[in-house]
């Protein structure tokens, strides 16, 4: 794992990645994931994290508990959608029995 530094020609700043290689068994190559951290400050040196499109977060933000993150592993995504899924289903339900109920009313 390591830290890369890529300088944008357009615009002029430096855009600090977290570089992970793996090999890559089917090719026969080695491989590397990049993972956006944040800009470069120039003058101090700092890093300020993004929110991952590029976008400098507010210097006093913090993520709410309703702040959605997706998940970095496909057991956590196969696990997301299994909790999508029951609570698709909860919400059909409930509305098949507002409805039943509407229709009763009316």
């Amino acid at each position: 794992m390591s830290i890369i530094h890529q300088k944008d020609k357009r615009s002029g700043i430096t855009y600090v990645y977290e570089c992970k290689s793996f090999w890559d068994k089917e090719k026969k190559q080695s491989r590397s994931k990049r993972t956006l951290i944040g800009r470069l400050n120039e003058e101090t040196g700092e890093i300020i994290p993004t929110d991952g499109r590029g976008k400098k977060r507010s210097p006093n933000y913090v993520p709410s508990p309703d702040d959605y993150e997706m998940p970095k592993t496909m057991k956590g995504l196969k696990d997301e959608v299994r909790r999508l899924l029951e609570e698709n289903a909860m919400l059909k339900q409930e509305l098949k029995e507002l409805k039943s109920k509407r229709t009763k009313q009316g």
